[in-house]
């Protein structure tokens, strides 16, 4: 497996072809707004100066990655040659169907089609296409050259040898692999999410303010995040994305979103990507935490 192609320029599409690119693959990086794939570019670029500057990695080591990315906007022309394609498009069920659907009829029959999809199915992705032996979830986590974990995802069909494939792949890219089926939310969301949920019913019930929740769960439980400030770091749609996912799934009350997120959705507010979530976000100092003056006590 020596040909990659990431579909998706977004911040996790351009992770996953970061760290493929890094160990040695040859990644193709399709999407169709021009302007996005090459921000992409200049991200990885970035962050590969990130990791010089760390003692990671060589000048020499960015160059080769660099060298091994090229960018398409045609969908066709960015996957013929593809042993593996990684699809890092939106959470959307549609588009990722019809994504699929033209790559089982653009790609050569062997390559196995991958999804980075966080909640999901699998099952319902692979049926749209010719080869669901070959259809397998990839969950990356964000930021993907940072963290080791990739979720990965057995449809219902799924061969043994597609999962074992991509299992000794993920440690080929320096991650740890871990197995899971096709339930909504898998396992890394559907133990997740709910916590999420329920630090915002804890806000928007009066329990307590954004700051009080997430230090409470840093220096009770060890979290390196809050669940509040992870929210916005996630995007505020997403985790609603995700928890309705969930409710519909399983048909359980218990992960219904919270009233509160919902409004934030509706209104734009999405965290950090929008500027403002529970915390409000300095384009100049992003890592600057205040929060935002929608849930400041009124004496402040």
């Amino acid at each position: 497996m020596k040909n990659v192609s990431v579909i998706g320029a977004g911040t996790m599409g351009n992770g996953i072809a970061h760290v493929f690119a890094q160990h040695g693959f040859k990644v193709s990086i399709v999407d169709l707004n021009a302007n996005q794939l090459e921000l992409a570019v200049q991200k990885i670029s970035k962050n590969l100066d990130r990791q010089i500057s760390k003692g990671t990695i060589s000048e020499k080591d960015k160059a080769s990655t660099l060298a091994n990315i090229r960018t398409f906007s045609t969908l066709g022309i960015g996957v013929d040659s593809a042993d593996l394609v990684v699809e890092a498009a939106t959470e959307n069920i549609p588009l990722k169907m019809e994504i699929f659907r033209q790559l089982d009829t653009l790609t050569p029959p062997a390559t196995i089609l991958a999804t980075n999809t966080s909640s999901i199915s699998i099952t319902k992705i692979a049926a749209v296409t010719n080869r669901p032996r070959l259809v397998i979830g990839m969950h990356f986590m964000n930021p993907v050259p940072v963290m080791k974990l990739v979720e990965i995802i057995n449809g219902y069909a799924t061969s043994r040898e597609t999962s074992l494939t991509i299992a000794e792949l993920s440690r080929k890219l320096g991650k740890i692999p871990c197995i899971v089926n096709d339930y909504p939310g898998f396992i890394a969301n559907r133990i997740l999410m709910p916590m999420i949920n329920e630090a915002i019913f804890s806000l928007y019930e009066g329990v307590a303010g954004v700051e009080e929740i997430d230090t409470v769960m840093k220096l009770g439980m060890a979290h390196p995040m809050g669940p509040l400030q992870l929210a916005d770091f996630i995007g505020l749609d997403v985790c609603y994305s995700i928890l309705q996912v969930l409710h519909e799934g399983f048909g359980n009350p218990k992960y219904a979103p919270c009233p509160l997120l919902t409004n934030m959705v509706a209104a734009g507010v999405h965290g950090i990507k929008s500027g403002e979530g529970f915390y409000q976000y300095n384009n100049d100092n992003p890592k600057e935490l205040q929060v935002s003056k929608r849930f400041l006590p009124a004496q402040q």
